[in-house]
């Protein structure tokens, strides 16, 4: 995935949930600290993480060794 260079790519980039989050911090955020927050919500825009959870939240996880209905069984 390529940079995002605008304010706009980020917004775009994120899940409609965080916009508002996005949009809240950068209305409260002091001009010489803009480039540090809008850089950690370009990289939380980029990342993959929501795409990974998205696409194979479970595969390979391991819960534990019986299921609950194996514990009521043996009950």
């Amino acid at each position: 995935m390529s940079t995002l260079r605008t304010i706009g790519e980020i917004r775009g980039s994120l899940p409609g949930d965080q916009v508002r989050h996005f949009d809240a911090e950068l209305a409260d955020t002091d001009i010489d600290a803009l480039p540090q927050v809008l850089h950690r919500w370009a990289t939380l825009g980029t990342d993959g993480f929501l795409d990974f959870l998205l696409t194979t939240p479970f595969e390979g996880v391991e819960f534990g060794a019986r299921s609950y209905d194996d514990q009521e069984e043996h009950e």
